[in-house]
């Protein structure tokens, strides 16, 4: 069968069976994953705004009834981008542990490694943080948070954040979390570089020093948060 005989389709599979291809999967959904972890720390530091109020007026604005048809649209893409982010994954430790049963002896690169070899609970501990945080924030179905809304369609965001934060094992769990997630993104955005062809001996440096930095930063903004409230400065 000639080249030009071969289906897209066909074309497609292929690709994905080999482990560049799983690697283009993941750098992909990674950078929606990624815009997502952005756009989310930038919703949750309303709660330093001076009016009190902010935060739980973008959420009522997020559950409005015109807004749930793109709200809804948009948790489907990112369901989907988790999904084939998770399989793409796990296909490929699967294909790298079948071809390398005994893994590396050593490194000289002991923070990438480390990340590298925590990339896979780092991802389980940080989607279970997600289930936890949707229902400490935005459900309020923790117990002794303040489940009632404000109205329809508003919860009350600033009141579950503040009264959650104020207990020591949720806030420890949660900046647990963010460290991973630290780690989960330094990896995984020089990673995303390399798998898109963004690889050279004279920018690797760089890239992996940026990935550090931005990693980081989004790990601090969001650990504050929690410490913000422990320490008073922060309240309702």
């Amino acid at each position: 069968m000639s080249a030009l005989a071969i289906s897209p389709i066909r074309r497609a599979v292929g690709f994905y069976d080999a482990p560049i291809g799983k690697k283009v999967v993941m750098a992909v959904t990674g950078l929606i994953l990624f815009g997502y972890v952005i756009g989310h720390l930038l919703g949750n530091l309303q709660i330093y705004a001076p009016d009190h109020g902010q935060i739980n007026r973008y959420a009522a604005f997020l559950h409005n009834p015109a807004n749930l048809v793109p709200l809804w649209a948009i948790r489907a893409f990112l369901l989907a981008a988790v999904i084939l982010h998770v399989i793409a994954a796990v296909q490929l430790w699967l294909q790298n542990r079948a071809a390398r049963p005994d893994g590396y002896v050593r490194t000289t690169d002991v923070p990438t490694a480390y990340a590298a070899r925590t990339m896979k609970w780092s991802g389980v501990i940080v989607g279970a943080f997600i289930v936890f945080h949707i229902l400490h924030l935005t459900a309020g179905a923790i117990p002794g948070l303040p489940a009632g809304e404000l109205g329809p369609n508003a919860p009350n965001v600033r009141a579950n954040l503040v009264q959650g934060f104020l207990n020591p094992w949720v806030s420890g769990f949660y900046i647990l979390a963010m460290i991973l997630l630290c780690m989960h993104l330094y990896h995984g955005l020089y990673s995303m570089f390399q798998s898109l062809g963004f690889s050279h001996p004279r920018h690797t440096p760089r890239i992996k020093k940026g990935a550090a930095v931005v990693a980081i930063l989004i790990a601090a903004g969001n650990i504050s948060i929690p410490l913000a409230v422990l320490a008073g400065i922060v309240t309702l």
